[in-house]
C-alpha cells in the first residue's frame, strides 16, 4: 500500500476519533448522565431492601448421627484386633471426623443469587461503556497534544492533567468489572464450606452478608459510573478551548 495512501487513512481515522469524542462530550455524557439517573431510580436500585437478595442455598442440614460411648475403647480395641490395655497412642483414631466430603448434593446444584445476578446484567454493560468512553476521550485529547516546545505550555498542562483523570477513570472503571468476579469467587468457596460443614450456621450466615455486602457494591458502582460521567464532562466543558487549543495564536507577541 503506498505510504501516502496509508497516511490519509490514519489521518482519516484520527479525524473521525475527534469527531466522535466531540460528540460524545457534548451530547453523549448528559444523556448518559440522566439515563444513570433514572435507572437508581428504578426499584432494582432505589429500595436497596436487603431481604430480596436472600435466596436459600438448598444445601439441606443432615440428620444427627448419634454415638455411643459406652464401652467404645474396647470395642475400638477389639475391632483392631489388638488389647484395649495398650496405650492410647498405639490404638486407631476413633474419633468422628467434622464435616463430610461431598461427592454430590442429592437436592441438586447451589444456584447463583438470582436477584444479584440480574443486576449485574444490567450494570456490566454500564462499565464497559464507561471504559470505551473513557478511552476515546484518553485518545481524543492525546491527538490534540501539540509538538514538545519552550514556553506557552500553560494549555498542554491542562490537557496532560484532563488526561490523568481520564486515566484514572478508565482504570477504575475496569476495576469493577474485577470486584464483580471476585463477589462470584467468594462466594463459590464459603458455599463450599456450607456443603462441607452444612450444620455450621456461621457458614451460611456468611453468605447472606456477602450478597448483601455485593447488593450495596452494585448500587454504589452505579452512582461512582454516573459521578465519573459528571466530572468528565464537567472538567472538559469547562477547559474545552485549552483542550482543543492549548496555544494561544498571539504567543509569539508576549515575548
Amino acid at each position: 500500500m503506498p505510504i501516502d495512501t496509508t497516511a490519509k487513512q490514519v489521518q482519516e481515522y484520527k479525524d473521525t476519533l475527534i469527531k466522535k469524542a466531540e460528540q460524545l462530550i457534548i451530547q453523549g455524557f448528559p444523556e448518559k448522565i440522566v439515563e444513570l439517573n433514572e435507572l437508581l431510580d428504578t426499584p432494582m436500585f432505589s429500595e436497596r431492601n436487603f431481604t430480596e437478595v436472600h435466596q436459600d442455598l438448598n444445601i439441606p442440614v443432615p440428620d444427627p448421627i448419634l454415638v455411643n460411648n459406652n464401652g467404645s475403647e474396647a470395642a475400638a480395641a477389639a475391632a483392631d484386633g489388638g488389647d484395649a490395655d495398650q496405650p492410647a497412642a498405639k490404638r486407631a483414631r476413633t474419633e468422628t471426623p467434622c464435616g463430610t466430603k461431598v461427592m454430590y448434593l442429592a437436592s441438586g446444584s447451589v444456584p447463583c443469587n438470582t436477584p444479584l445476578c440480574e443486576m449485574i446484567k444490567v450494570v456490566k454493560p454500564i462499565i464497559r461503556k464507561l471504559v470505551e468512553d473513557s478511552n476515546l476521550l484518553k485518545m481524543w485529547i492525546s491527538f490534540m497534544i501539540p509538538k514538545i516546545e519552550d514556553g506557552n505550555n500553560f494549555g498542554v498542562s491542562i490537557q496532560e492533567d484532563t488526561l490523568a483523570e481520564i486515566q484514572t477513570v478508565e482504570s477504575e472503571a475496569a476495576a469493577f468489572f474485577d470486584q464483580i468476579s471476585r463477589y462470584f469467587l467468594s462466594r463459590a468457596k464459603v458455599v463450599s464450606k456450607v456443603a462441607k460443614y452444612p450444620h455450621i450456621d456461621d457458614y451460611r450466615r456468611a453468605v447472606v452478608e456477602l450478597d448483601e455486602k455485593e447488593y450495596l457494591s452494585l448500587w454504589l458502582v452505579v452512582c461512582e459510573v454516573r459521578n465519573r460521567y459528571s466530572s468528565l464532562h464537567d472538567i472538559v466543558i469547562k477547559n474545552m478551548e485549552k483542550l482543543k487549543k492549548p496555544r494561544s495564536s498571539n504567543a509569539e507577541s508576549l515575548y
